[in-house]
């Protein structure tokens, strides 16, 4: 394992602390140093490999609560430092583990498993679940500061379908078939960014042939969750547009809210990490915004505090040049 501390969240989006101010309305504490620690590694039994997790926790603080960060499709537990480490320098304990679709795994295209990716990857979010007391035990100075009753299911592109499915979102398994209830009572709220609407007639043949496990539905999406969709997002797996990206919070039932972004592409700005070549739409305001929005719901929908989710919606409503716009059911 190796341990590090990296910039306090405030900085590392590019954009200072009264920027991020103007354009969400979400007024901050200073942030607090970060411990990192990776790879944990957690057993898995029928997995074909071991889960290797990410563990960034703020130095400070008690009764901490945990987003679960599942990544987009190739990424892995090194990506997402734009929210990984603001989220986490600002009171949330947040896990991130590496799904068997990571570039850093190779696994061959023709591999038995790769038919049941998602459901491995919705498997891997529950294993860290379940594996909480070792994930704690491993972050120096971590442990008794965790908050079990509050804890939130996050993720991007792909791996907002997995975080979906312990919100109630089903898939259509392409193996069985069928769809399963993988829904799980200890997530509380959840974000999902730039997520997938439904399948069928709406993928283009390419998404299809490929990726035949998005087939989501969401008539069972219950938990509340705020859904972030950007209005440039034009993917090649759906035939519908960027309008495709909003199917999670228009096609779900429940306490759910849309915030969606001016301009933004798939990455949302540069969401997926610090360099360049990570993002086709670099904007730190952008990410400065998506960073405080998605604290303040987190906060918001976990009963920890409304004042920022408030705050934010006010900006972005009654601002005279806003960067997106929230609506909520």
């Amino acid at each position: 394992m190796t341990a590090a501390t990296p910039s306090t969240a405030s900085t590392a989006s590019g954009v200072s602390d009264a920027s991020g101010v103007a354009v969400s309305g979400v007024v901050l504490t200073a942030p607090t140093p970060v411990v990192s620690v990776k790879p944990v590694v957690l057993e898995a039994p029928g997995r074909g490999e071991d889960l290797r997790v990410r563990v960034s926790a703020p130095a400070a603080g008690d009764d901490l609560p945990i987003v679960v960060l599942s990544h987009g499709f190739g990424s892995s537990l090194n990506g997402y430092g734009p929210l990984a480490d603001f989220w986490a320098a600002h009171g949330f304990v947040v896990i991130q583990p590496t799904h068997l679709d990571s570039r850093t795994v190779g696994l061959p295209q023709d591999d038995p498993r790769t038919p049941r990716l998602w459901r491995f990857r919705v498997e891997d979010m529950k294993r860290v679940l379940d594996g909480l007391d070792l994930l704690e035990a491993a972050v120096p100075g971590l442990g008794g500061r965790l908050d079990r009753t509050r804890i939130a299911a996050a993720g991007h592109s792909f791996g907002g379908q997995t975080a979906g499915n312990l919100l109630g979102l089903r898939v259509l398994d392409p193996v069985s078939k069928k769809e399963e209830d993988l829904s799980d009572a200890r997530i509380k709220a959840g974000v999902l960014l730039a997520t997938a609407g439904r399948g069928g007639a709406d993928l283009t043949p390419f998404a299809a042939e490929h990726f035949p496990f998005m087939n989501p539905s969401f008539e069972n999406m219950t938990t509340p969750a705020l859904v972030v969709a950007g209005d440039q997002d034009d993917s090649p797996l759906s035939v519908r547009g960027p309008e495709w990206l909003a199917d999670p919070y228009f096609l779900s039932p429940g306490d759910k809210s849309l915030l969606t972004l001016f301009g933004a592409e798939h990455s949302l700005g540069g969401i997926a990490g610090y360099e360049v070549q990570e993002t086709t739409d670099e904007n730190p305001e952008r990410v400065a915004l998506i960073q405080r929005v998605t604290w303040a719901y987190l906060r918001h929908a976990l009963g920890i505090e409304d004042a920022g989710w408030a705050a934010a919606r006010k900006a972005l409503s009654d601002g005279t040049d806003p960067l997106g716009r929230i609506e909520s059911k």
